[in-house]
Order: structure tokens, then C-alpha cells, then sequence
């Protein structure tokens, strides 16, 4: 159908009918020709609002699936004491002439970030599997695949096999974050097609996922006297987030809201008549200053969290007990904050994309910050000074940094789609969650660096 000057609406194909609200319909009937101020069509385009997402329903669905994209990651990381101390220590394993247990966590962060960025950036120049359906669904399919596996091994007496466990609970990471890679960048190209706060709801869901991880380790560990036990249970929640995550991804054609806008966005595509020819080059240039900013914030923070974070000491006698001085002023601290940075965005979006990289810059302030604290790794002799000596005053650095992180990492992938064309959203939303991941791997391979830097 065409308007009065004869350009392709973007929004309606001859070929699928298009039921019109009763107001719509009353329109076309007292002007049929669509003479007046403009054709029918174009007050149609102009005039038409998407239904409602009642009871945020899409959005909770979306940070449900934020959740799942890190939960592989937040899971195995969070259970450095079950792999450690348990499954790989030295009373509970026969001695062995590899000493598995010393770079356990440095060789997890490898064989889970390299996989996880090689096939974010690969999902957006191959169709793995398919249309995007086919690729969330196989990517969590075979996630639940490999966690039940993970469920079997923790199950099992592996002492006697530590090389065994070692290398199997390895494999298992980089698979798992092969598929992780290509779930997450479709989801983010998936939502990408919505309106922005979509997007941030996907982000917050992510910042969620630490604390959750966080959370039910915590818990396990109270419930369950026995480590194994706790672990079955751990890794036991992470399959049931990922069934629901699972269940409700096929609740979503189903929503008038969400299928609104995903007939918005075939109707721009079908515009470029083929996916064959997708101007990528062009496509990540128009959106390369958002992307900048969604690398910049994930370097800088994963810079020092939680290499450089968590290995920083009580100065001196504090509120917070040395027991629990790191779970919370670390830990916990960053992952509320971070989620209540991610949850801001939902109501105010400041600055907007033009300035966004102002803030994003300056927070390259809190490397030398927080190294510049009481940070004291295992093992290091501190040359450097010490110049920030209160607890307090690093506290409050820590609370900025985090809450900086979640704020302006969901500004980034927020308006990252929203500076190409409509048919080309879902592109640049891809791009920008292998722009996320690139950054986490970039800051935590800057991370080595730090213990350099004290020593100088």
C-alpha cells in the first residue's frame, strides 16, 4: 500500500492484512481517498501507539533473560571455594604432580571470556543454527546440557581423578560460554527492536545475575553442612533460571506488545529486500561512538573489579568486620549498586548520546583510585604508597564506581540501535553485546597489570 506520494509505508505490506482500531477505521471511512492535510496512511503511521506491555510483562521477561546470559559465568565464578578447597584441595584429592588448584580461577576466566567474545562478535556475521529463535533456543538447550553434567561431576567422588575433573569441568566452560556467547548477543539483538528501556531491562538482568549467584551461595552454604551437597543445590538454581528463561521466551509471539514492534522491524527489513548484503562496516560506524562507550565502561571496570576490589584490606579499625569486609564492601557492594545504577535508567536517561562519552571517560579515574587504596594481594610486596587510608572514603568510591558502571553501561546498550536505521536495529544491538564482552576481557586482561604497578 502507498501513500498519496506513492512512497512504501514502512508499517503496512499489501500482502499481510492489518486489523485497524475502530477510530482508524471510522477515519478511512469519512476520507477513503486520503485527501486533506495528508494521506490516511501517513495519520495512520503517524497516529498508531503499541498496545500496552501490561504488567511489564516483556520487561521482566527481558530481565529474566539479562539474568540468563551471565548466569554461566556468575555461577562458576561464585563457586571459587567448591573448585578450590573442595573439589581440587589437598584433603580432599590424591597428590598430584600438577598443582590444579593454584591458577584454577586465572584458567576459568580464560577458557570462559575467550569463547564467550569469539562467539558474540561470530553470531553477528553467522547464522548459528538459524533465525534468532533457533539460536536462543540451542544456545540455552545446550547450557542446561552442560550444567546438568556440572550437577553429575559434583555428584561424584572425583578425588582420585583430579586431572580428570580438571580438564572435564574446563571443556565444560568453554562450551558453555560458546553458546553463552551467542545467546547473549542474540538477546541483545532480539531487544534491540524494542523501545530502549528494554534493552537497559536486559542490562539490569545482568547486574542481577551477581547478585543472585552471590546470594544463593551464601545460602547453600547455611542450608547445607556438606560442600557437595551445597553445590548440587547451587548449580541446581542455575538450570531452573535457565528453564524459566526457557518457558518464557515462547511467551513472548504471544504478547500483543512485543509482536507489535517485531512486525515493525520485519516490515523495515523486508525494505532492504535481502539480509545477503547488511552494510556492516557502515552500520557499526554509525554506532561506533555508543559502542565506544559500552566497551570503555565494561574495561574499566572489570580493570578493577574484582581483581583489584576484592583484594583490598581494612586500613584500620572499621564498622565492618575483616571477615566479611570483602563480601560486602566488594561483592555485595558492586552488584547492588550496579543493579540500582541498571534500574535508573528506566526513569531518567542522562546525559543523552551525544555527552554520554564525557562520563564514560572520566571513569577511567577509578583505576588509580582504588589501586591507590589499601590494596594488597597475596604474595605482593607493596612499593607504592598508600594515599587513601580511610575505609569510608573508599566505601563511597567503591558505591560511585558501581553505581557509575550499571548507569552508564545501560545508557551505552540502550542507545547504541536507536543511531542506525530501524531495519538494522537488531545489528547493532549484536554489536553492541560483543562490544560489552570485548570490554570485560579487555579490563581483565589490563588487570594483570596491577600488581606490576604497586611493585614500581
Amino acid at each position: 500500500m502507498a501513500n498519496r506520494r506513492g512512497e512504501e509505508s514502512p508499517f503496512i505490506d499489501e500482502k499481510r492484512p492489518v486489523k485497524l482500531n475502530p477510530s482508524y477505521e471510522s477515519q478511512m471511512k469519512a476520507d477513503p481517498n486520503g485527501k486533506g492535510s495528508g494521506s490516511m496512511m501517513s495519520k495512520l503511521v503517524s497516529t498508531l501507539q503499541p498496545p500496552e506491555d501490561k504488567y511489564k510483562l516483556v520487561f521482566f521477561i527481558f530481565v529474566l533473560h539479562g539474568l540468563g546470559t551471565l548466569m554461566p559465568w556468575n555461577m562458576f565464578i561464585t563457586a571459587k571455594s567448591y573448585f578450590e578447597d573442595f573439589k581440587l584441595g589437598e584433603n580432599y584429592t590424591v597428590k598430584s604432580e600438577v598443582n590444579y588448584r593454584g591458577n584454577f580461577m586465572q584458567n576459568m576466566g580464560f577458557a570462559s571470556q575467550i569463547p564467550n567474545v569469539l562467539f558474540n562478535w561470530l553470531n553477528i556475521f553467522m547464522n548459528f543454527g538459524g533465525d534468532l529463535t533457533k539460536r536462543i533456543v540451542f544456545s540455552i538447550l545446550f547450557e542446561l546440557v552442560i550444567l546438568i553434567i556440572t550437577v553429575v561431576l559434583a555428584m561424584v567422588d572425583s578425588s582420585e581423578w583430579p586431572g580428570i575433573f580438571f580438564w572435564t569441568t574446563m571443556s565444560s566452560i568453554v562450551l558453555i560460554n560458546m553458546c553463552n556467547g551467542i545467546y547473549q548477543s542474540t538477546i541483545y539483538g532480539l531487544v534491540a527492536a524494542l523501545p530502549p528501556k528494554y534493552t537497559g531491562a536486559v542490562v539490569l538482568g545482568s547486574n542481577i545475575s551477581g547478585c543472585f549467584a552471590t546470594i544463593m551461595s551464601m545460602l547453600c552454604s547455611m542450608f547445607f553442612t556438606s560442600m557437595r551437597t551445597s553445590a548440587i543445590y547451587y548449580f541446581l538454581t542455575a538450570i531452573l533460571i535457565l528453564l524459566f528463561c526457557f518457558d518464557t521466551y515462547f511467551a513472548l509471539p504471544l504478547n500483543k506488545f512485543f509482536k507489535h514492534y517485531e512486525m515493525l522491524s520485519s516490515e523495515k527489513k523486508s525494505e532492504s529486500h535481502t539480509q545477503l548484503n547488511v552494510p556492516y562496516w557502515k552500520i557499526f560506524k554509525k554506532a561506533s561512538p555508543q559502542l565506544f562507550n559500552v566497551f570503555f565502561t565494561f574495561f574499566v571496570t572489570l580493570a578493577v573489579f574484582p581483581a583489584v576490589h576484592s583484594d583490598i584490606k581494612r586500613s584500620k579499625d572499621f564498622v565492618i568486620s575483616e571477615k566479611y569486609f570483602t563480601s560486602l564492601t566488594c561483592f555485595l557492594t558492586f552488584n547492588v549498586f550496579a543493579m540500582l545504577g541498571s534500574l535508573t535508567t528506566s526513569w531518567i536517561q542522562w546525559p543523552r548520546p551525544k555527552f554520554l562519552v564525557v562520563p564514560v571517560v572520566l571513569r577511567v579515574v577509578f583505576i588509580p583510585l582504588l589501586i591507590f587504596c589499601n590494596y594488597a594481594p597475596k604474595d605482593i610486596v607493596r612499593t607504592l604508597p598508600v594515599l587513601i587510608t580511610n575505609d569510608w572514603l573508599y566505601w563511597i568510591v567503591a558505591i560511585i564506581m558501581s553505581y557509575s558502571s550499571g548507569y552508564l553501561s545501560s545508557l551505552g546498550m540502550m542507545y547504541a540501535p536507536q543511531t542506525v536505521n530501524v531495519k538494522y536495529q537488531i545489528t547493532a544491538g549484536m554489536f553492541a553485546a560483543a562490544m560489552l564482552v570485548t570490554g570485560i576481557f579487555s579490563g581483565v586482561m589490563f588487570s594483570y597489570l596491577s600488581p606490576l604497578i604497586i611493585q614500581l
